[in-house]
């Protein structure tokens, strides 16, 4: 029966704070102005915007391989040409 826990009047121990200090130690309530909710979002609109950063990233990093890979050849060719 010891592993009951604390009820029946045992003691905290000194280094462990009592249940009453652990609640004043809850994140304070927020400063400043309250907020008012943000605006409904517009789904059809955010998918867009996100379709078109994907393809703008794809089309990024296909000319960037290609870049990559002319240097890649011309370094090739500069070596073997010595």
């Amino acid at each position: 029966m010891a592993s009951r826990g604390r009820r029946g009047g045992v003691p905290a121990r000194e280094d462990e704070p009592r249940r009453e200090e652990r609640t004043e130690q809850q994140s304070p309530a927020p400063q400043g102005p309250v907020l008012p909710p943000p605006p409904p979002v517009d789904y059809g609109v955010f998918m867009q915007g996100l379709v078109q950063a994907m393809q703008t990233q794809a089309h990024t990093q296909a000319a960037l391989q290609a870049q990559l890979e002319a240097q890649t050849a011309r370094l090739m060719l500069l070596g073997t040409s010595s």
